[in-house]
């Protein structure tokens, strides 16, 4: 089961996200960094785990106000880990940084009215990571994106907004249902609303292959131990 941290950045500095509401997000606080630079944030995550994986989301580049590109290669060069998935409202799955894989936002798709390039599977190749986006029980995407999951990529995300930072549980029949949907040849990472280890088993239960989290890991309630058992 992998784990993979998150960092949001929004006005160039690392922000606790809450439930999808970007505008109220402040200046992330926590005992694994005494500093909301998000290098800071990411050298926190590494001194709990060696985690392989790092997920940045670029908020305004999503918001479509000017993506942070400086950040994304420091943040890049800083991770000992090895990939960093980046979401900043790019539909384009290639990247300047060789250890950055793109994350392709189905609410950034809408947005772009990229339909018809959705079905034509162009924007999604094999080397991209796909986000599945939803706000309570409302789809943030091109409907015919769920129609046709033909034209996913390797890699899912299931992102329920409405539960990030909310420590109210996972989705856990949301990502059930798209791992039924994605098939054996696709992995399902699940993100929002975790709390603890046994929501992360939880998920696995459910089918995924991994889980993006953040806020368990700055309160501490997934610890060392927690993740040297489930992730080592």
């Amino acid at each position: 089961m992998q784990i993979i941290p998150v960092i949001d950045i929004r006005g160039g500095v690392a922000v606790r996200a809450v439930a999808g509401d970007r505008a109220h997000y402040r200046p992330i606080r926590s005992p694994l960094t005494d500093s909301a630079d998000p290098v800071a944030v990411a050298r926190g995550y590494q001194s709990v785990f060696p985690f392989p994986t790092l997920y940045l989301a670029d908020l305004d580049g999503i918001e479509g106000r000017g993506s942070n590109h400086h950040i994304h290669g420091r943040v890049a060069d800083a991770w000992e880990g090895g990939e960093v998935w980046l979401d900043d409202g790019s539909i384009e799955a290639e990247t300047a940084h060789q250890r950055v894989r793109r994350v392709i936002g189905s609410e950034t798709l809408l947005a772009a009215g990229a339909c018809q390039s959705v079905l034509s599977g162009k924007p999604l190749n094999r080397t991209g990571i796909l986000s599945l986006d939803f706000r309570g029980l409302t789809f943030l995407g091109p409907p015919e994106l769920l129609a046709y999951p033909s034209v996913w990529p390797g890699a899912v995300i299931v992102m329920t907004l409405a539960k990030v930072g909310r420590a109210e549980g996972p989705d856990l029949k949301r990502v059930a249902a798209v791992a039924e949907m994605a098939g054996p040849k696709r992995r399902v990472f699940a993100a929002g609303g975790v709390r603890h280890i046994d929501d992360v088993r939880a998920l696995r239960d459910a089918g995924a292959s991994g889980v993006l989290v953040a806020s368990a890991l700055h309160a501490g309630k997934i610890k060392t131990g927690d993740l040297e058992q489930i992730a080592g």
